[in-house]
């Protein structure tokens, strides 16, 4: 693998050893389902199997890997600039600016080969690419590809475990900065520059802070908002090491909280605990999002997706993206494995008044789940007054 920039966590970055195991793993799983090869495109994936990182655009960057090579395939011009970058070794296939780069894909391919897509390739692509091989050639790769990368390895989860530790370590700070006035923006400003001091990649990955009845939007509202005392506060925040994400969110009150607001934070630990309790090896994650409501039906809230309640699915999987396999939601028959990482996080919401959102993270291990940060177990104050 081409040299990087100097790391300077206590936690390696993922090295050439396991991404060569990763290939083999997916060779063996490209003959097993009778595959000539998987087109991986400018996507988290290119970047778990191969570690080379490529922003999408309407060029195809990406690589082709087949049983016995791995060949990048790139715009002629960007050829020098891939060979510095950090990546495994394989063939570089440059391709001009007038040439169709799914011609060389076929080329490759051969005749009679089957391709599996990287899922995240671009519709327009897949049209390029029907054109070109016929759509009884294709088949989605996204089965083949989750099926390795929903499974953790040490590496990873020493990664995410430490990326978790920063993100906590910020909300600890902000938890203590919050007084009457401040606006949620400066909130923001301060989370990315904490995690950058900390050691973040790039800062913070993702910020939302919000106050009051705004609380009750699972994902933010728009605009500027300011503290008053006695708010509601929800801080969701994460960061990433080496491409591995953090994703925590605390929610606490400024001042006391009121009878209501402390009732369905206890609540919402309640059916945290719950679902730790229902990952077990061999569950499948649907249960797990069963077990958040169970809780929430026994105080009188849902059922279903009825508000007050929980709105959305349990939790997801996390790992080179914030939101992916398994997710702990109904419907999801995927048993749960030893190497899964996702999110517990069953909000509640009482629409027009507030949110309370408890998110931390696990990893399934073969004696079933372990938290990746200490849980929160304050309702009340933000900073004393």
């Amino acid at each position: 693998m081409s040299s990087s920039a100097a790391w300077i966590h206590p936690v390696p970055r993922i090295g050439e050893a396991e991404r060569t195991e990763r290939l083999d793993r997916l060779r063996a799983l490209l003959e097993a389902e009778g595959l000539g090869g998987l087109l991986l495109g400018s996507t988290e994936s290119l970047r778990y199997f191969t570690g080379l990182v490529w922003h999408a655009s309407e060029r195809f960057c990406g690589a082709l890997v087949t049983r016995d090579r791995l060949i990048y395939i790139v715009p002629g011009f960007e050829h020098s600039r891939v060979e510095t970058l950090p990546r495994l070794a394989g063939d570089i296939l440059p391709w001009q600016e007038e040439e169709e780069p799914v011609a060389l894909v076929a080329d490759l391919l051969g005749p009679a080969g089957t391709l599996a897509l990287d899922e995240q390739l671009p519709l327009f692509q897949y049209h390029r690419l029907a054109r070109a091989l016929g759509v009884d050639r294709l088949r989605d790769g996204g089965p083949v590809v989750s099926r390795l990368r929903m499974r953790k390895s040490a590496a990873e989860i020493a990664l995410i475990r430490h990326a978790m530790g920063l993100t906590l370590g910020v909300h600890q700070s902000v938890r203590s900065m919050m007084r009457p006035g401040i606006r949620a923006s400066e909130v923001v400003t301060y989370i990315d520059a904490e995690h950058r001091r900390l050691g973040a990649d790039d800062g913070s990955n993702f910020a939302i802070v919000s106050f009051g009845a705004a609380t009750a939007l699972p994902h933010g509202a728009d605009g500027e908002q300011t503290l008053r005392d006695g708010d509601v506060i929800l801080v969701d925040t994460g960061c990433r090491l080496d491409g591995y994400h953090s994703d925590l969110t605390r929610t606490y009150v400024h001042g006391t909280p009121s009878a209501e607001v402390e009732r369905i934070w206890r609540i919402e630990r309640e059916a945290q605990d719950a679902v730790f309790a229902a990952a077990r090896i061999g569950v499948p994650c649907s249960a797990l999002d069963d077990a958040a409501r169970a809780v929430l039906g026994c105080h009188g809230l849902g059922p279903d997706y009825r508000l007050p309640g929980l709105p959305h699915r349990a939790g997801h999987g996390l790992g080179l993206e914030i939101h992916e396999a398994p997710y702990i939601v109904r419907g999801n028959d995927t048993p749960l494995e030893a190497g899964m990482c996702f999110s517990v996080e069953p909000m509640i919401v009482v629409p027009e008044r507030f949110g309370i959102r408890l998110e931390d993270h696990v990893y399934m291990t073969d004696d079933g789940p372990e938290w990746f940060t200490q849980l929160d177990d304050r309702p009340a104050v933000a900073r004393m007054s």
